[in-house]
Order: C-alpha cells, then sequence, then structure tokens
C-alpha cells in the first residue's frame, strides 16, 4: 500500500554509561510517537567514549564519580539526573560498576547488522541495565542476557571474538565524533542537529524542517528527469 510519510533519518551518537543519553532518546521516541502520521523515521545509534581508557574490569561506580567531581557536585548531578528519569517513570542508581564501553558499542553495531529494531531495542536494555539495575555493562554475561532478551542472535560468539565489530566501532566513532563534544547529539536527515537530551518539541521541529528540505528539494528536481530517489 503506498503511504504518504516522509521519511527521517536520525544518527545519534551516545555512550552507554550517559545517563542524558537515555532521557534524549525517551524524548526522540516521544516526538516519534506524536508524528507516526506523518513521518516514518530511521533511527541508527553510533558509539562516543565518554572514559576511552576505563578499565575493562570496571571500578565502584560511586566511588569512581565522587573522585572525579567531588562529593558535592557529584550530589547535585545525583538530584538533576534523578529528577529527569523521575520525570520519566525510572528510578535513577548509581549503585555497581562502571568501565570500559567498547564491548557495549561493539554488540550495538552487530545488533544493527541484523535489524534497526534490534539495535534500538539494545540500547534501550543497556541503558535500563546500566541506570536502573546496577548491571555492570562490561560484563560479557550482562551483554549476552542484554542481546538474548531483545533478539540479537550469536551475541557470545561474536563477543568472543575481540576483533569482530572493533574495526566499525571505532571507524564509525571517528565519523560521528567530529564537531561533537558531548553526547547525546542527533543529527536530522544528514543536515539537522539537536544537541543534548532537548524536549521532545526540538525533534518535532527538526522533523518538519527535514520534511520540508526534503519537499522542497522534490519541487526543484526537473520534470522529465530522474534523481537518486526515483524517475519523473
Amino acid at each position: 500500500m503506498a503511504t504518504n510519510k516522509v521519511m527521517i533519518r536520525v544518527d545519534v551518537t551516545s555512550d552507554t554509561i550517559c545517563p542524558w543519553c537515555f532521557i534524549g532518546k525517551k524524548h526522540l521516541e516521544q516526538a516519534i510517537a506524536n508524528t507516526t502520521d506523518k513521518y516514518s523515521v530511521e533511527v541508527r545509534w553510533h558509539p562516543f567514549f565518554l572514559n576511552p581508557d576505563a578499565p575493562v574490569e570496571g571500578v565502584n561506580k560511586m566511588e569512581h564519580y565522587k573522585a572525579k567531581f567531588g562529593a558535592g557536585r557529584m550530589q547535585m548531578i545525583l538530584d538533576r539526573v534523578g529528577g529527569a528519569f523521575a520525570q520519566l517513570g525510572y528510578k535513577y542508581s548509581m549503585g555497581g560498576k562502571t568501565g570500559s564501553t567498547l564491548d557495549s558499542h561493539r554488540l550495538i553495531e552487530f545488533a544493527g547488522r541484523q535489524s534497526l529494531a534490534k539495535q534500538n531495542a539494545l540500547v534501550e536494555e543497556l541503558f535500563l541495565n546500566f541506570f536502573t539495575q546496577e548491571k555492570y555493562i562490561g560484563d560479557r554475561e550482562v551483554l549476552v542476557a542484554a542481546a538474548d532478551k531483545v533478539g540479537v542472535d550469536g551475541a557470545r560468539a561474536f563477543l568472543e571474538d575481540p576483533q569482530a565489530g572493533l574495526k566499525e566501532v571505532l571507524t564509525s566513532e571517528r565519523q560521528f565524533h567530529r564537531g561533537v563534544s558531548g553526547v547525546p547529539h542527533f543529527v536530522i536527515d544528514g543536515r539537522y542537529q539537536i544537541s543534548g537530551a532537548q524536549p521532545p518539541e526540538a525533534f518535532l521541529k527538526a522533523f518538519d524542517a527535514a520534511a520540508e528540505s526534503q519537499q522542497a528539494a522534490a519541487a526543484a528536481a526537473p520534470t522529465g528527469a530522474c534523481t537518486r530517489d526515483g524517475c519523473q
């Protein structure tokens, strides 16, 4: 059946230990849910390393952030992030460990090969594991369990090969890191950028702008000619 929906691509650069990336994801999803009659939105996830030198074995999350930010600033961060999570219906926790996110990004890249729906579901599950369930997402068993839960096939065998997906992750990180100083960072249709966990209204405006640009480009295309989008 033909559809008049506009296809919009969203490229998200994030790290799996960034709480605002989870909040930004939920805001993006609210915008998508509010525009399903107009737009078909394709979301792809790309890696960012907030702490590229983090240990694989992980360290106590609370002690790490207390040492990094100081007790006073850490409490301010906890209050702000905790409040944002509560507004979305989640309880934010600082328990458990934090560490290297490389394997989580390798797994997200692998999930994307199977489908973008599986990739998005895996990102969601890893965020929930880390922020609400006090699980360490650098742990292979945690990663495999998350993959199994959302239907990603072959996760254990993939993760057992340390080179699997490594080149793809590092290449993507370099490509989408350009000009990005913090995450989450969203690129709408390759041209409109949103930095930080902006409210759903910011995404709605970007969707509308992207749709208008697509329509303007289509109107400007010569009649009786072919473009990459088809022939007229």
